[in-house]
């Protein structure tokens, strides 16, 4: 056989390898988001929407869960958001080869790496035990101390794909580096980082642990934000198990929303965005 035979021969069995596991991916998934439906959307109904966690037999909803949601993940990203976007811009536009960006980095890679559940102990421990209680406000912060590290490696990553030369031209007809990152920069890398912060939104949304020791739960419908605060990672975590088939049937709608709406947002983004092109 000769080399060139070799070569091909190699290249066909990694083209077939790398196929297959595409495929077996992609099997999985479909698999896991049929089950979703197949169990999530006969549930839905519009006691889902309107009625707040009774006990079984009530035909109960997840109004409460919803709401609660909702306000923790708003919360977390007008909170992590801003400080993930210019820690990342930082990063990327002063931070090379110095030790502040180094440590940063490195820190960053750390709480991105980190399981979630140890951000619920340290918000647990300095923000809900010195004030007494759990809150909507614990959770908020622990989501947004997850937020926080993705949109700040995403914006890194993106900001130093936008080439050199755009740089030097508007450093070079005079503006300021300020407005080099907001009108050059941040433009030109703006569909990564909403990309980045999309990602953020979904795992923010779908973390249980962190939000176990802050926001804990509320089967009762509550926006007070110095009170324990209900959440659809929460509900469904409580009702999966339960022996009761309504509330596991809410548990299956809980996740069939969070995953429609991640969804819904990744393709509202993805249509505004060219849009804007």
């Amino acid at each position: 056989m000769t080399s060139l035979a070799i070569r091909r021969s190699k290249d066909l069995t990694v083209k077939v390898i790398s196929t297959g596991f595409a495929v077996l991916a992609l099997f999985l998934l479909a698999w896991i988001l049929f089950t979703l439906v197949q169990k999530g959307l006969p549930a839905l109904g519009l006691n889902v929407f309107t009625k707040v966690t009774l006990p079984p037999g009530h035909n109960g909803g997840l109004l409460n869960a919803i709401v609660g949601s909702l306000i923790q993940i708003g919360l977390a990203m007008v909170i992590g958001t801003p400080i993930g976007l210019l820690a990342g811009t930082f990063l990327a536009e002063n931070g090379k080869n110095t030790k502040v960006g180094e440590v940063a980095r490195f820190v960053n890679d750390i709480l991105l790496s980190a399981p979630s559940i140890l951000v619920g102990l340290f918000v647990y421990t300095f923000l809900v035990a010195p004030m007494g209680g759990f809150s909507g406000w614990a959770g908020a912060v622990a989501l947004a101390i997850l937020v926080i590290p993705v949109v700040v490696r995403t914006t890194e990553d993106m900001l130093n794909l936008v080439p050199v030369g755009l740089r030097e031209a508007a450093y070079a007809l005079g503006a300021p580096q300020w407005k080099v990152v907001m009108m050059i920069t941040w433009r030109a890398a703006r569909a990564g980082i909403v990309t980045g912060v999309l990602l953020a939104v979904a795992r923010a949304a779908g973390e249980t642990a962190p939000l176990l020791f802050t926001s804990l739960g509320n089967n009762s419908f509550s926006t007070d934000l110095s009170k324990p605060m209900a959440s659809l990672p929460i509900a469904i975590y409580q009702f999966a198990g339960s022996p009761f088939d309504d509330w596991v049937s809410l548990a299956w709608a809980g996740a069939l929303l969070i995953t429609v709406g991640v969804l819904v947002l990744n393709v509202a983004s993805r249509l505004f965005l060219a849009r804007g092109n």
